[in-house]
């Protein structure tokens, strides 16, 4: 299959760099200076394995663009650009006729659990994905992704939830034969569920570094499940997503280099102007409230990030007092 990659960053990049690896035809969509060194010298990534350049075409956005029956949308934007991502998108023309979000596949390589829905309100075939691809990307044109044997974990799954259709298998496979750990899921939101619970800590990250108090991290996560739980939500409990990782996905060194930060923390140190722990620990937030269970530490978490954004506090660099006075003070 053809690939567009829509938001060509530390995911979508590696995710593009690795297909086009093993052949296939890749697309990727950027936007600013990341765009302009991608059309200047390519998209590098850097990885354990070695470094490699693609020299692949790269868009903004779909204007003149006709796609090919046998594309594949891959969308690998933070959550807070999804809305804006399909709607650009959504009434591309496939060749032989109709739209893309008629005719062809959306893949969801995001964290969060509100892009398929969104995505469904656009696109006819959804296609959610649960990412453990641990990347980084601080410099336009330039990426890395430190797992290894296995550049990452992409759990497929039909969304709405159900068996999946010979698209998904065929995605599947491909993306096998490109580094990746591509399982196919009838329960794919059961996955990402669990990605959320453990993507709620990237806010402290991204305000503290990798010094976050074992306490704060603990009450974010037990309200996690205490919402999910309350709402008769399931998902993957740490022990599965560790079995799943096993020896095939281990962090290792770039160049002597560990990975920076997760993604929050990466937005933070970009100055990206946004970040998406409003679908992350605001996914939460917004299950208790809608079911009754208070999230105090997830609302601190959503406050404290939104301040360092509009504030320009650096990552890592937040007043940790000021997060939740109540924890600093015992």
């Amino acid at each position: 299959m053809r690939y567009v990659i829509i938001g060509a960053g530390a995911v979508g990049g590696t995710i593009g760099v690795r297909l086009s690896q093993a052949g296939h035809d890749v697309t990727l969509v950027a936007r600013g200076a990341h765009l302009a060194a991608i059309q200047e010298r390519g998209l590098t990534l850097a990885a354990p394995d070695g470094e490699y350049t693609a020299r692949l075409p790269a868009v903004a956005d779909p204007a003149g663009l006709t796609l090919e029956p046998d594309t594949a949308l891959v969308l690998a934007v933070k959550s807070q650009d999804t809305d804006a991502a399909l709607a650009t998108w959504a009434d591309t023309p496939v060749r032989g006729g109709g739209t893309a979000a008629q005719r062809l596949p959306l893949l969801t390589a995001q964290n969060g659990v509100s892009n398929e829905p969104a995505a469904l309100r656009f696109f006819a075939h959804v296609i959610g994905v649960c990412v453990w691809l641990p990347a980084v990307f601080l410099r336009p044109g330039e990426i890395e992704a430190n797992a290894a044997p296995y550049t990452g974990i992409l759990h497929l799954g039909r969304y709405p939830e159900g068996p999946a259709d010979d698209r998904v298998h065929k995605i599947s496979a491909e993306l096998a034969a490109s580094s990746f750990l591509a399982p196919v899921r009838v329960d794919v939101l059961r996955w990402k569920y669990g990605k959320l619970l453990r993507n709620l800590n990237n806010g402290p990250q991204a305000l503290f570094g990798d010094a976050v108090d074992p306490e704060l991290s603990r009450r974010i996560s037990a309200e996690g499940m205490a919402v999910l739980d309350a709402a008769g939500i399931a998902y993957a409990s740490e022990a599965e997503d560790r079995a799943e990782r096993g020896d095939r996905m281990r962090h290792r060194p770039i160049a002597g280099r560990e990975r920076s930060g997760n993604s929050t923390w990466q937005s933070l140190a970009r100055g990206a102007g946004s970040v998406e722990t409003d679908h992350l620990n605001g996914e939460i937030v917004l299950l208790g409230r809608q079911h009754g269970v208070p999230t105090p530490v997830n609302e601190a978490v959503q406050r404290a990030v939104r301040r360092a954004v509009r504030d320009r506090i650096p990552a890592g660099e937040f007043p940790r007092s000021e997060l939740l006075p109540d924890l600093t003070d015992g």
